[in-house]
């Protein structure tokens, strides 16, 4: 029998595509809290004998965490033989290293409570820095899915003259290669953060480029700062309104407001549901959910 497909984190759309793709079949589970803010979790489907995948992204993992793990543990306890999970946005990436004595690694602290709940892992565009292998991590069999090749089709078919733009250096393995899938120009700009919330970015001669269509690209709209600074240089050195391009749509604090205050257009994948979605990666997953479940 076909695997079971289970929806955590409300992304239907997401979960109707893999199923399609994947042969998988969807399932049912409930969510929801208490007044005191625990958890409450049912499976509403039978899982006696059958290989089980959850969809859930962690882009609010202090909330989906807690759920995640009761579903999983609940899954085995009815019977599931197997237990995947399809988190297309990973959390908890950035702190890979103690910078201030006392920090908590929670890179790997997080990898080590999420794994032992899970046999296989799926996720797309993990914000790795010094951690080059996802393995490290999370020693389980898992794939990484890269997005580049759906950002690329999506840049070639809606930009009539992109210039594709890195708004600092570590977006550069983004750009460059959707730029090259895409056979659009791009550069990377330079960015100095000024703190948690504050960043400066310095942007190189452009006059080439003023007939162009900016296209913003980064694995991660977060707060939105940097797009909304690099926007701003753009537009005083005269170039044509930009739009941003991510992978992951987090959306964090005010940044859907203060984009639209700045004129920024965005579009990201469905990793994270979002109206902004328009790319959709549930081939790709699919590929790699194949080569995985059992």
């Amino acid at each position: 029998m076909n695997p079971l497909l289970f929806c955590l984190d409300a992304n239907l759309a997401l979960q109707t595509g893999l199923a399609a793709r994947a042969r998988l079949q969807p399932a049912a589970c409930q969510r929801r809290q208490f007044p005191d803010e625990e958890s409450y979790v049912r499976v509403l489907s039978d899982v006696q004998g059958r290989d089980a995948v959850v969809l859930c992204s962690l882009h609010r993992p202090d909330t989906l965490f807690i759920p995640l793990c009761l579903l999983m543990e609940t899954l085995r306890e009815l019977g599931a033989r197997s237990v995947g999970l399809v988190a297309p946005y990973l959390a908890y990436m950035r702190q890979d290293q103690r910078f201030h004595p006392g920090e908590a690694v929670s890179a790997r602290l997080f990898a080590d409570l999420l794994a032992p709940h899970i046999d296989w892992l799926v996720t797309v565009d993990p914000h790795l820095h010094r951690i080059h292998d996802l393995g490290t991590l999370y020693p389980v069999p898992h794939r990484v899915v890269h997005a580049a090749p759906a950002l690329a089709a999506w840049v070639a078919s809606e930009i009539a003259q992109p210039l594709l733009i890195g708004p600092d250096s570590e977006s550069e393995q983004w750009v460059s290669e959707v730029g090259r899938l895409a056979k659009a120009p791009f550069i990377v700009l330079q960015k100095v953060r000024l703190g948690d919330r504050e960043v400066a970015v310095s942007v190189p001669d452009i006059e080439r480029w003023r007939e162009h269509t900016p296209v913003l690209i980064d694995d991660i709209i977060s707060t939105g700062r940097t797009l909304i600074e690099t926007a701003g240089h753009l537009q005083r050195a005269g170039m044509r309104p930009p739009v941003a391009l991510a992978v992951h749509g987090v959306y964090a604090e005010h940044a859907e407001r203060d984009l639209q205050a700045a004129g920024i257009q965005t579009f990201t994948s469905n990793s994270i549901l979002h109206a902004s979605n328009t790319i959709d990666l549930s081939e790709l997953l699919a590929q790699a959910i194949e080569e995985l479940a059992p």
